[in-house]
């Protein structure tokens, strides 16, 4: 039979716990509104941006004078993996559904003989990472410091991850963070920035048609950068809010874990303070018959 003070005791620490988990469930879904509206916010801007530049680089693909950004290196040996993930832990399956999706990435990249380097954005998604891939680790992002992601922070990365392309340090560059759909639903999702990729889409009779001037090589060469530092500013927003829901999520089911086990705690201490109760009782009924 269970002692009744240790039962008292962890019944009053797992109600403590659950004051903590619904306070971190309120703080998220606060914070997850901000970030969903920033997050929502960038879509339009990223999503025209994608078009305008699909359009330009329809005409410029074939051109032998195309920006290395849309052609790329010409080779395919060395991968440049971005993997975006959160500071904090206590955010459910974010992390290491993120992680993952880099690590079969990563698996498939070396059977088939490439080259991989990783650049970690996060302190959660590096802990993972340096365990296994910590000699394919060159450079670690630490946004611990950052109240509010700006655009400021992810052109810091571009910048980066440019300079390194223009070094030829290597071919393909990929971006990994989680895509918010809703509370309950993050995907994991691998974009790639380098050589740009657009998704087609098609021939659409109601489309204007635009004479660019200049030419659209020198279009692509100012604007691809730009789109880099905007998919990385979208990855981390996406992440933000990404973040934020799987937080509340996780601190929900925490809290209503706890509460489940405060109530069988709670049987249990009430039948074992009943038996203690009943023994008492027997042991007072045999020694006055006994008398």
């Amino acid at each position: 039979m269970a002692n009744l003070k240790d039962l008292k005791t962890r019944i009053d620490s797992v109600k403590s716990t659950r004051k903590i988990t619904k306070a971190m469930q309120m703080v998220a879904a606060a914070k997850l509104r901000r970030a969903q509206e920033s997050a929502e916010a960038a879509r339009p801007y990223a999503q025209q941006m994608d078009v305008v530049l699909g359009n330009l680089a329809k005409g410029a693909a074939n051109s032998p004078t195309a920006p290395r950004l849309l052609a790329g290196s010409g080779k395919d040996d060395v991968h440049l993996l971005i993997v975006a993930t959160s500071e904090r832990g206590l955010c459910g399956g974010f992390n290491s559904s993120i992680v993952k999706l880099a690590r079969v990435k990563i698996d498939e990249l070396r059977k088939a003989g490439k080259t991989v380097k990783i650049i970690t954005v996060g302190k959660k998604g590096r802990e993972q990472l340096k365990r296994e891939f910590g000699d394919n680790m060159i450079k670690h992002v630490d946004m611990s410091e950052v109240k509010n992601v700006g655009y400021v922070n992810a052109q810091e990365i571009a910048t980066d991850v440019l300079a390194r392309f223009d070094a030829a340090e290597y071919d393909v560059a990929t971006v990994f963070f989680s895509r918010f759909r809703t509370v309950m639903d993050q995907t994991p999702t691998a974009l790639q920035l380098i050589p740009a990729v657009f998704e087609d889409a098609g021939e659409d009779a109601s489309s204007p048609n635009y004479d660019y001037e200049p030419d659209e090589d020198s279009i692509l060469a100012d604007l691809l950068p730009r789109s880099v530092a905007t998919q990385i500013f979208t990855a981390l927003l996406e992440n933000g809010a990404s973040e934020q829901g799987a937080r509340m999520s996780a601190m929900d089911s925490a809290t209503r874990n706890a509460g489940d086990m405060i109530d069988s705690l709670t049987i249990q201490y009430n039948r074992s303070r009943q038996a203690a109760i009943t023994n008492e009782l027997i042991e007072i009924i045999s020694g006055a018959e006994a008398l």
